[in-house]
């Protein structure tokens, strides 16, 4: 069936002092969903103590709404929060509550420190800010921290690590929920990179400055534009102008993954565009995508998201026609974001 156009509700806890950007980023990506014309979600901020919330700024906020918006909500998230090592008691009974009801749970940066200390995390797989990691690890050993990675999905819960990752969340939520075309169309409107792999790391260090000062960025547009094409090192090497030994290294630091896993990755995201926006056969999509043939993209699709091409765009597609009943998939439909080797 094609995917449910009903409007999924967000709560969004401003733990004081609340990071206004951390705030931001879900009421700014949510509010840009549209389905058919309609709002995809419906985005409250909330607090436990109503009117002025101090902000890491300095500033104040004025939050209407208190914790009972949690209540009946689909999506949970807590935004990162400066007293993130002694969380609100209002906001820990908020987050079981909500977990225990059904609710999908999210942090981003050091909110999984309320998380965790609400015990949502114990024997999950979770991440944070790389610079709070062994804080983390240290008051919870139960918790399974992936110390590297932009966010994690472990069952209904998700946790990113700091300041921008909170974005790539937020997208694989909107993914998640409406399919790769909404997220990626969202990005684009939010002028933001596409969805990343959550196993991505948090961040690289390069011994040395990129020679010649430039980035591969021209190199990645342009690959998008050829992904039918049967790409490798050597092509994105000649058009960057740089030796495969030299694109493996510097690829890799400014993107945190390998030339050929990104482009994996790229491949894989048009390929699920394809099938919720086209009636393209299963052979069709796997070649204009580059995955090659339909074997290939049932393969990296299950592995991706749990789903067989067909139940893929059973459920993603924005068709009028929905597309035919599919083949259940024996992989499960949720997995943990893989990591980035």
């Amino acid at each position: 069936m094609p995917v449910e156009s009903r409007v999924r509700r967000v709560a969004v806890i401003a733990a004081p002092p609340v990071s206004m950007f951390n705030l931001a980023i879900p009421e700014m990506l949510f509010g840009k969903v549209e389905i058919d014309g309609a709002p995809g979600y419906e985005t409250v901020i909330c607090a436990p103590d109503p009117g002025p919330v101090p902000t890491t700024g300095g500033l104040d906020l004025v939050v209407p709404h208190g914790l009972d918006a949690v209540a009946g909500a689909d999506t949970v998230v807590l935004a990162g929060s400066g007293s993130y090592t002694d969380p609100d008691r209002r906001i820990l009974d908020a987050l079981r509550g909500a977990a225990a009801a059904g609710s999908r749970i999210a942090s981003i940066c050091t909110g999984a420190f309320a998380l965790a200390e609400a015990g949502l995390l114990d024997g999950r797989a979770a991440t944070t800010y790389w610079a709070y990691s062994s804080l983390l690890a240290a008051r919870h050993p139960t918790v399974d921290l992936q110390d590297d990675v932009l966010f994690v999905q472990d069952g209904p819960v998700l946790t990113s690590s700091g300041y921008a990752a909170g974005i790539d969340l937020c997208l694989h939520v909107i993914r998640t929920d409406f399919g790769a075309a909404v997220a990626n169309t969202v990005a684009r409107l939010a002028l933001v990179a596409p969805v990343r792999p959550g196993g991505q790391t948090q961040f690289t260090q390069t011994p040395l400055p990129p020679e010649r000062g430039a980035s591969f960025a021209d190199t990645r547009a342009w690959a998008m534009e050829h992904l039918d094409e049967p790409l490798g090192l050597t092509d994105l090497a000649r058009h960057a102008g740089v030796s495969v030994r030299t694109l493996s290294r510097r690829f890799h630091a400014e993107t945190g993954v390998s030339p050929l896993q990104w482009l994996l990755h790229q491949r894989v995201e048009r390929a699920k565009e394809l099938l919720e926006t086209t009636s393209l056969a299963m052979d069709g999509v796997a070649r204009a995508s580059g995955l090659g043939t339909a074997d290939s993209l049932r393969q990296h699709l299950l592995r991706r998201t749990g789903l067989t091409p067909s139940a893929y765009r059973s459920s993603f597609s924005r068709l009028t026609t929905p597309a035919p009943t599919p083949t259940p998939a024996r992989t499960p439909a949720t997995v943990p974001a893989p990591r980035a080797s």
